[in-house]
């Protein structure tokens, strides 16, 4: 726990310190602008070829083509969702939330990208459309579609239930699904299940105490997310144990409902000139 009041007394200069004005750790200016014109427009030809339902408290895989769409959307009621992304062909470049978080902030919506682990540090997926996106930021410093939550897991479980099991968690849900799809074991494919983006999820930090917070999500049937995959895609998406997320997760207390995963082709022609991203450019000599 953080202690009530400091141990330490204020210097004299104390609300100077405070008082320094923040700067962008990393300013997007520079950053590979996603063609949002070509992503508007291929939007109007989607065709769907392929369909996955995520049973609540459980994950599943699904694999995206380089060039086409891939939509999560609620189709029963409330209910967030833990994604995972990897290189289809190559397990070990995966969605690196962390530097996703800081080129984009906490929360993703259109046209922010989930970037890969290095070294490839490269777009995996580009949001295209979010129909939560009227959202924003409410007044407790809530938004949605989170970069900050780890996911739930069983290790945590354990620790703060004092030895609890339970095997629901995003976290062994996804291992079990990426385990299915690759025949990977148990244990090499949690290896591979990393930080999420918290689909729907509602979420931010406590102003006063700096804590991780949730709350209900704003998500109803018939919402949905869009990303464009920039590479070959091998997903796996968990239907949180927490549904909504608007009183606990890890349990089988919450209200949980599927998740649909639709897979889309666009029109050939409305990607006419497009080429997927090339891995980054650092040439991985570290000075040497």
């Amino acid at each position: 726990m953080k202690p009530e009041h400091p141990e330490t007394t204020a210097p004299e200069d104390a609300e100077a310190r405070r008082a320094v004005r923040p700067v962008i750790c990393y300013p997007p200016d520079t950053l590979p602008v996603p063609d949002m014109a070509r992503f508007r427009a291929l939007r109007a030809g989607l065709a769907p070829i392929g369909e996955v339902l995520v049973p609540p408290r459980e994950a599943a895989c699904f694999r995206v083509p380089a060039g086409h769409v891939f939509r999560i959307q609620s189709v029963e009621g409330p209910q967030v969702g833990d994604l995972n992304l990897w290189n289809a062909g190559d397990l070990s470049e995966r969605f690196y939330s962390g530097k996703t978080r800081a080129l984009h902030g906490t929360h993703l919506s259109t046209g922010d990208r989930m970037w890969s682990s290095f070294p490839h540090l490269r777009p995996m997926a580009t949001i295209i459309h979010d129909t939560l996106d009227w959202y924003g930021f409410d007044d407790f410093g809530g938004a949605v579609h989170d970069v900050i939550g780890t996911r739930c897991d069983p290790y945590t479980h354990n620790l703060l239930s004092h030895g609890g099991q339970y095997h629901h968690c995003c976290h062994s849900n996804l291992t079990r699904a990426l385990a299915a799809e690759t025949g990977l074991s148990l244990r090499e494919a949690e290896a591979h299940v990393h930080d999420v983006l918290n689909v729907f999820m509602c979420t931010g930090f406590t102003r006063d105490t700096g804590q991780y917070f949730m709350k209900a999500s704003p998500v109803r049937p018939g919402d949905y997310i869009e990303f464009f995959a920039e590479i070959d895609l091998l997903g796996a998406l968990s239907a949180c144990p927490g549904g909504d997320c608007s009183a606990q997760h890890s349990s089988d207390a919450a209200a949980c409902h599927p998740l649909r995963v639709e897979i889309l082709r666009p029109d050939p022609a409305a990607l006419a000139g497009w080429a997927g991203p090339e891995p980054n450019g650092y040439d991985r000599s570290h000075g040497l």
